[in-house]
């Protein structure tokens, strides 16, 4: 099992690092990741890829991060990302995550300066 869920996560952090304005750094031990994307309002556009959103008739779900902070204000622009699928299923759902944000109408596309101090 461990086995699989390396494979997931190598699998998912390795897709979303190819999204343009996507950061995510590898987690060592958990089942999920904390990804930063170019977005406005991870909860905004997470009730949008549920409310508002399908590519090929599907979706993502995601759970915003700012629960996962007490520092009012962090985690605006993070999502977290659980890799319990099979491979197939998350190579899909990546596809997904990747359409929805070339469309999601709080995209923030971010200058060359703001991209090197991240």
């Amino acid at each position: 099992m461990t086995k699989e869920y390396t494979a997931r996560r190598n699998f998912v952090i390795e897709a979303l690092n190819k999204i343009d304005g996507v950061y995510c750094p590898k987690p060592s031990g958990a089942f999920y990741c904390i990804a930063r994307l170019p977005i406005d309002n991870a909860d905004k556009f997470c009730q949008w890829l549920l409310e508002d959103f399908n590519f090929q008739g599907q979706t993502v779900m995601l759970a915003p991060a700012t629960g996962f902070y007490s520092t009012p204000g962090a985690g605006t622009d993070e999502v977290r990302i659980a890799y319990v699928l099979n491979l197939t299923d998350l190579k899909g759902a990546m596809i997904c995550l990747d359409e929805a944000l070339k469309v999601y109408p709080g995209r923030v596309v971010k200058t060359n300066a703001e991209k090197a101090a991240v």
